[in-house]
């Protein structure tokens, strides 16, 4: 008898799932805590805190500063991402992937529709983005709050680039990042059970066509 397999609605609820639990950590942020240090919740010590901070830039707070429009490019990029990351999980459903490989795939996609949400709309509806943004719109700022606290600090002026800039070693990020970060692991840790049919096919392919 044939296994059933999951059906394909079954991993966009997946990338809906990380959407819904994203945009709610981030409202619950937004409404309940303060702005920087003076809103900060310690939750494990002094090592792992919840901080609310506004980032203009990419997952895990980097920015694209050396060029125009950056923000504008980033949101754009997001958008695309979303729709292609979207027709991929389909794809790789039609030729019968992994389960597991699906479900990361299904993780980016909502993690990357959760930080385009934010970026779309946040401008408006939270009034957050930067006070020289040519339009709210495209321009909102992604909301962070988990900040793991290994090491903050000024690096010393001899460093090369960063020398004298006060910094944290662990950037804040929420929980679109985490989605992201962890389908991405996850497909490098497992990438030979997830790939590994695919080689194996491509493989009796050639011996098959060998005279």
């Amino acid at each position: 008898m044939e296994k059933k397999r999951t059906p394909l609605y079954i991993y966009y609820l997946i990338s809906l799932l990380v959407i819904a639990i994203d945009q709610v950590v981030k409202m619950a942020v937004h409404f309940n805590m303060d702005l920087g240090a003076k809103g900060q919740i310690k939750i494990f010590g002094d090592w792992f805190k919840l901080h609310y901070l506004t980032n203009p830039g990419m997952a895990f707070g980097m920015q694209i500063g050396f060029i125009d429009n950056g923000k504008l490019v980033l949101t754009l990029f997001r958008l695309a991402a979303m729709v292609a990351i979207g027709y991929y999980l389909y794809t790789l459903y039609k030729k019968e992937t992994s389960k597991g490989l699906l479900i990361c795939i299904a993780m980016i996609l909502g993690g990357a529709i959760g930080n385009l949400v934010d970026s779309i709309f946040y401008g408006v509806f939270l009034d957050n983005a930067p006070y020289d943004a040519p339009t709210p719109w495209f321009y909102g700022q992604v909301v962070d709050m988990f900040y793991i606290d290994i090491w903050e600090g000024r690096i010393a002026d001899w460093v090369p680039i960063l020398g004298g800039d006060y910094m944290a070693l662990w950037p804040v990020f929420n929980i679109a990042d985490a989605s992201i970060f962890m389908g991405i692991t996850f497909i490098l840790i497992f990438q030979k059970s997830f790939f590994g049919h695919e080689t194996e096919s491509s493989d009796q392919t050639e011996v098959k066509v060998e005279p």
